[in-house]
């Protein structure tokens, strides 16, 4: 904090923080993954009130002590036991409607969360299971507070974010083919891509993909082993990977 000057300094003595309605911050996680060929969110059964036996968006309330990134990294390792260092995470958006959290007045902050497909970690404190649930299966009725609305904004920027950053990336290992890729936009975007248009634009993308010099281990079926790549240095895409419509 900067210095408070002596004027400052007298009325900040004087300053009554209770003559304002108190309340609280939380953050909220979306954590999104492709497991199984299907784009999932993570998803905990709360197992208090309010709104106990719902499903809700892994969170929790911030310290008053603490950041919000801290909290948010925090809150992801201890009730996901995903690692901050597995998994891309930025900043979604604020949600603050007056009875969003029918405890008094709260504002969350929610985070978008890439990660590699990660098994199904165990249940923290507060939530009696917690498993991956494909996006297009959730029970949007069931979603405690606002997590719907908040859900639904984590799965457009997500899709969105594919078109112009090469973050479908954190969706697959440091080592991936351009199929692996493809499958990824394909979960996530939910349509079919053409294998040899799709493999022309990402490899023909400047910074997207960087190449290993190996190819792949062949599977079971046999047939001619993929080139591995590694995610490149560029942050931004282009050109933009249009999504097609649906």
């Amino acid at each position: 904090m900067g210095r408070v000057r002596k004027g400052e300094r007298e009325w900040l003595a004087a300053y009554d923080p209770r003559a304002f309605p108190p309340f609280a911050v939380t953050v909220d996680m979306v954590l999104l993954t492709v497991t199984e060929g299907r784009f999932s969110v993570l998803l905990v059964e709360r197992d208090t009130h309010p709104f106990r036996g719902f499903i809700a968006l892994p969170g929790g309330f911030v310290q008053p002590d603490e950041d919000l990134d801290a909290a948010a990294v925090r809150r992801l390792e201890l009730e996901t036991g995903v690692r901050r260092s597995a998994a891309y995470v930025e900043q979604l958006g604020a949600f603050g409607a007056p009875s969003r959290d029918p405890r008094m007045r709260v504002v969350s902050v929610a985070y978008l969360v890439f990660a590699p497909d990660l098994p199904a970690p165990r249940p923290g404190a507060g939530a009696r299971s917690v498993a991956w649930v494909p996006v297009d299966t959730v029970q949007r009725d069931r979603l405690a507070f606002d997590h719907a609305h908040v859900l639904a904004a984590g799965v457009e920027r997500a899709r969105a974010k594919l078109e112009y950053t090469p973050l479908a990336a954190a969706f697959c290992d440091e080592e991936l083919t351009v199929a692996d890729l493809r499958r990824v936009y394909e979960a996530v975007w939910g349509v079919a891509l053409d294998p040899r248009n799709f493999h022309r634009k990402v490899t023909g993308t400047p910074g997207f993909l960087d190449p290993v010099g190996r190819p792949a281990p062949v599977g079971p079926e046999g047939g001619r082993p993929a080139a591995l790549y590694r995610r490149g240095r560029a942050t931004q895409l282009h050109p933009a990977m249009l999504r097609p419509s649906r």
